[in-house]
């Protein structure tokens, strides 16, 4: 069974929610093959969260990170993740259904 690397899970995370009428951006860039993926969600510009993987439900991101965050917030607790784990991916998602967006594409597999 072929594993998908962080790069393209990463990859498919953003080209959907482009396609699906909001925006994406990695914010930092991670190891290419196997490096943790922490994903900012935000609507419309606000109420930033973070899901990644974890042990949880199968087949959804668990919630992480600050939680009501203010954004200055929201970077610096990404940033602080980032400065302990150089491996860690950072993608941004604004778009409607960003949760479900994110399990399909990064938890599954």
């Amino acid at each position: 069974m072929t594993r998908l690397t962080s790069t393209m899970r990463v990859s498919a995370l953003v080209r959907r929610a482009h396609q699906a009428g909001g925006s994406a951006m990695i914010l930092a860039k991670g190891d290419p093959t196997g490096g943790a993926i922490l994903v900012l969600l935000l609507d419309r510009g606000m109420n930033p969260r973070f899901r990644e993987r974890g042990l949880g439900e199968a087949g959804r991101l668990i919630e992480s990170g600050p939680v009501d965050a203010d954004p200055v917030a929201a970077a610096e607790y990404w940033q602080r993740r980032r400065a302990r784990d150089p491996d860690l991916w950072v993608v941004e998602v604004d778009v409607a259904s960003g949760d479900r967006l994110a399990d399909e594409t990064i938890a599954s597999g």
